[in-house]
């Protein structure tokens, strides 16, 4: 069985398979609608040969369908026709979950992806559990993903910015009382001298995800995903 992979962020769409595991990149942004994101995928993949196909939500998903319209793009891909648009089967994962799918080792595992936004999810003993932190209070006003999101690092600076993402997850971690933090998303890699319970994510792990999604023993319909 081969899978396409589509990892939807707010700035790229990345794409890939189980024959091209090197993602492409398709430029997002506030103006990408869900029609105009499988328009741009099919285009890109036209010739590649695949039988399912594996999506990566930024935002909350259930029953292999968007629960709410993503902060970084534009409106209109709750009701999108995904089905019909791309004519193979489909599983939708909340994209923080499938980047923690993909880089998880065991244990109680804490995932923060620091790119556009802030994205999360916790593996807890193997079961895959989707979290929506990115928008819960913070400092002066402001909330986590406003503070470490592609927003804050250019507003604060990169110093700064680092000292809130080291200062987060130490939070966080606590809150969820996990062992390790595995730390993604696109300015992950602006983080130096981390300390040993955190682990930098490799830029494969979303494609690992995505095609680890379609894996026997991963129930994606369900709230959380039991790994065995």
């Amino acid at each position: 069985m081969k899978v396409l992979v589509i990892d939807i962020g707010g700035t790229n769409v990345k794409v890939a398979s189980t024959d091209m595991r090197v993602p492409i990149k398709i430029p997002s942004g506030p103006t990408m609608t869900a029609e105009q994101m499988a328009k741009d995928v099919l285009v890109a993949t036209e010739g590649w040969t695949y039988d399912r196909i594996s999506i990566g939500y930024p935002g909350p998903v259930a029953h292999d369908h968007p629960l709410a319209e993503p902060h970084n793009l534009a409106a209109g891909w709750i009701d999108f026709p995904y089905q019909k648009a791309f004519g193979k089967p489909i599983r939708f994962i909340n994209d923080a979950a499938m980047q923690a799918l993909g880089g998880y080792k065991g244990g109680r595992m804490l995932f923060l992806g620091t790119g556009t936004g802030l994205g999360s999810a916790m593996i807890f003993d193997g079961v895959v559990i989707p979290l929506e932190l990115a928008h819960l209070p913070y400092k002066k006003g402001k909330t986590y993903e406003e503070y470490i999101g592609l927003a804050g690092l250019e507003a604060r600076g990169k110093k700064r910015w680092q000292k809130s993402v080291l200062d987060i997850i130490q939070r966080l971690q606590a809150a969820m009382v996990c062992d390790s933090v595995l730390l993604g998303g696109g300015n992950a890699k602006l983080m130096t001298d981390l300390p040993p319970h955190v682990i930098l994510g490799a830029n494969s792990n979303a494609i690992d995800g995505g095609l680890r999604l379609w894996d026997d023993s991963i129930k994606p319909d369900k709230a959380a995903l039991t790994l065995k």
